[in-house]
């Protein structure tokens, strides 16, 4: 007994060791003041937010900017709610934060981009940085202006080195895995003639898709969040002129038009989707899917065929978006949502990998059914391809 607790205990020990080795720097936050006469600010009316470690050696001009995730408040009382985080108030962001996993400062963590100027881009907007609403109640005090913080943060960064990217990566994580998307064009026009600019969702290719009742939540919803914030004039004009703008928030409708260069990373079965767009608390009231819905080993054949289902419906909304030689993708069959931000999903031993030998991911619907299917592109070396 004392042997297996001794066992347990430095098992522990270890994992905290690593967790330190690994977990990089923290960086101090930095407010962009000025933007608050231009009306971009947070839902509460304070300035944008960002966190920058400068570069270094041959990484000096190369950029890598990301999204913070953080999903969307689609009505009035969700943003007032929203407003006392720090998803709506930069007042109530941490001063530091860790540059874990594509964000890591350590070259054998992050061999790609460990020596870019990394930034990460606070979300305090609720809507994936496209609202636009000049109008404020003075009644709830709210600020609908995301876009307007994309912008100036882009602004504020320029001068700083920016302007003089070689090389320019737009990545996020969940919401800003969206915003990666909805803004990767736009991103390459705000940069110098020549720059190598590419663009990766991680986690942001969120599909429309009824939920386990048959009703169309997940479309209901998008659509309540891009008319609440004025999105419509900040999506992608491509999409827009042919279809309704909240349509225009489902990367499926957006990506294929995307001009610039784009890697899609996600999970096939991601939890966040799972838990939120195919089984929502509103379609579930009787709280059927909530056990399931915390661990998979819990759910009942039935349900694991409806997230089996789930998958092929991702996959085929994903098809149309990768019919081009400027898009990458790696699609794993893990139960997560977001794998770029930790080090253990994005780059250690045990990291999502390709190979039937070789170790996916620790919990998958998939396991219950068949084996796992991978995508036939490695993603760290095709993600280099695709900035070289």
């Amino acid at each position: 007994m004392v042997d297996s607790r001794l066992g347990h205990w430095l098992k522990l020990l270890v994992s905290l060791m690593l967790l330190l080795k690994t977990q990089g720097l923290y960086v101090g936050i930095t407010y962009v003041k000025s933007a608050v006469a231009k009306g971009a600010v947070c839902l509460d009316g304070s300035p944008p937010a960002y966190h920058w470690d400068k570069g270094f050696g041959t990484g000096i001009n190369s950029w890598l900017i990301h999204f913070e995730g953080g999903g969307w408040c689609n009505n009035v009382t969700s943003c007032l709610s929203r407003k006392k985080t720090h998803l709506g108030s930069s007042k109530l962001m941490g001063q530091q934060i860790a540059f874990s996993g594509i964000m890591n400062n350590k070259r054998p963590f992050n061999p790609d981009f460990y020596n870019w100027n990394r930034v990460k881009i606070r979300y305090c907007d609720g809507s994936s940085f496209t609202g636009d609403v000049q109008a404020v109640n003075p009644a709830t005090n709210l600020h609908f202006r995301g876009a307007r913080i994309w912008l100036a943060v882009i602004e504020d960064l320029l001068p700083k080195g920016l302007k003089n990217a070689e090389n320019a990566l737009l990545s996020g994580c969940s919401a800003g895995g969206l915003a990666s998307i909805l803004h990767c064009d736009s991103f390459r026009a705000l940069l110098r003639m020549g720059t190598k600019v590419k663009c990766l969702s991680d986690a942001g290719y969120f599909i429309k898709v009824k939920d386990v009742s048959g009703a169309p939540h997940v479309q209901t919803y998008f659509n309540e969040i891009v008319t609440l914030h004025g999105s419509a004039k900040n999506l992608p004009l491509s999409c827009t002129s042919v279809l309704k703008p909240s349509f225009c928030f489902f990367p499926q409708y957006v990506a294929p038009q995307v001009r610039t260069p784009l890697f899609i990373l996600n999970a096939a079965y991601d939890s966040w989707q799972i838990r939120n767009i195919l089984a929502p608390s509103i379609a579930d009231p009787l709280g059927v899917w909530k056990s399931c819905k915390l661990d998979i080993n819990n759910c009942s054949p039935l349900q694991l065929k409806s997230m089996q289902d789930f998958r092929l419906q991702f996959l085929n909304a994903l098809n149309k978006s990768t019919n081009s030689s400027s898009r990458g993708l790696y699609i794993d069959s893990c139960y997560a949502h977001c794998q770029t931000e930790t080090q253990e999903k994005w780059f250690m031993e045990d990291s999502p990998v390709l190979g039937k030998k070789v170790r996916d991911c620790e919990f998958s619907p998939h396991y219950q059914s068949s084996p796992i299917v991978y995508t036939s592109v490695i993603f760290l070396l095709q993600l280099t391809l695709l900035l070289s």
